[in-house]
């Protein structure tokens, strides 16, 4: 996704309808999207191919700009039929007034031949990464899961929607708690989510699974263990991409041989940090261990 930002001053109501009306005074384009976890993954110093379908159009050349100049690997599906994701944010008054999206999902060819590219690549990288942002990119997810599976790799999932069986054979998924209330219901207590949790890591064949909890923290099942986190306080100024940040964190900190559990503290630690800055955005290596 191309995340878009029209900064600008509101002096006024529009005379046609109760709106403000900005004056554009500067524009920002980011990285957004899957390319955002690549680029965070970057920051913090790993080494990262980002696969992804993008339509044949200005925005998908912006895209390929951007990933160039700070230095992620890309492979982009290039599909004409398809609009690439534009995620564009009217910001006035430091305040995020409007968002606009561009979209069209892609066409099944693309991802296809996107799947080859998948199982060519996978060999090379010690962790794959899923961000299901349920845009249709991941329509072959678990081919792919099982192909990363088959060469022994660990599978990261951020999963969406009301379905997680295409992630069987993963090996955690972090679904926030909204996420994870889709799926296995309300629960009245910490074990009764203890219970939920364990159930859907059994019938999905999972290792683990974290929750990620906002103000409270990270909750890690793991086997039949279960410990948590709490949240890593600061003064929320946009947790836009926090997820992001997360989960990227937690690949590479398993890419270096960490455990689950660790890893946990650390990607707990990022998303506390990230949410101190507007818009999408990253962390250094230094930032985070600082």
């Amino acid at each position: 996704m191309l995340d878009r930002y029209w900064m600008g001053a509101v002096e006024r109501i529009s005379p046609e309808a109760p709106v403000p009306v900005v004056r554009v005074v500067g524009e920002e384009e980011r990285l957004g999207g899957a390319a955002n976890v690549a680029l965070n993954v970057k920051t913090l110093g790993g080494q990262v191919t980002l696969l992804s379908a993008v339509g044949d159009d200005e925005p998908a050349r912006r895209l390929q700009t951007l990933l160039e100049s700070r230095g992620v690997r890309a492979q982009l599906g290039r599909d004409p039929a398809m609009q690439t994701i534009v995620k564009l944010r009217v910001i006035g008054r430091n305040q995020q007034l409007l968002r606009i999206d561009f979209e069209r999902e892609p066409d099944h060819e693309v991802l296809a031949q996107m799947l080859d590219a998948f199982k060519r690549e996978v060999q090379e990288h010690d962790v794959v990464l899923f961000s299901d942002y349920g845009k249709g990119g991941l329509t072959h997810v678990s081919a792919m899961i099982d192909a990363a599976r088959q060469a022994g790799k660990p599978v990261l999932v951020d999963p969406k929607g009301s379905d997680y069986s295409r992630y069987a054979g993963a090996t955690v998924i972090t679904p926030n708690r909204a996420e994870l209330q889709q799926v296995v219901g309300a629960w009245k207590s910490e074990e009764d989510l203890a219970r939920r949790a364990r159930r859907l890591k059994a019938d999905l064949g999972l290792q683990a699974l974290l929750l990620t909890r906002s103000e409270e923290g990270m909750t890690l099942f793991e086997g039949e263990g279960v410990s948590s986190v709490p949240a890593h306080v600061r003064e929320v100024a946009d947790v836009t991409g926090a997820g992001d940040t997360v989960i990227a964190t937690l690949a590479l900190m398993l890419a270096c041989g960490l455990p689950l559990q660790d890893a946990m503290g650390h990607a707990n630690r990022a998303g506390g940090l990230v949410v101190a800055k507007f818009g999408t955005a990253t962390l250094t290596f230094e930032e985070l261990f600082a």
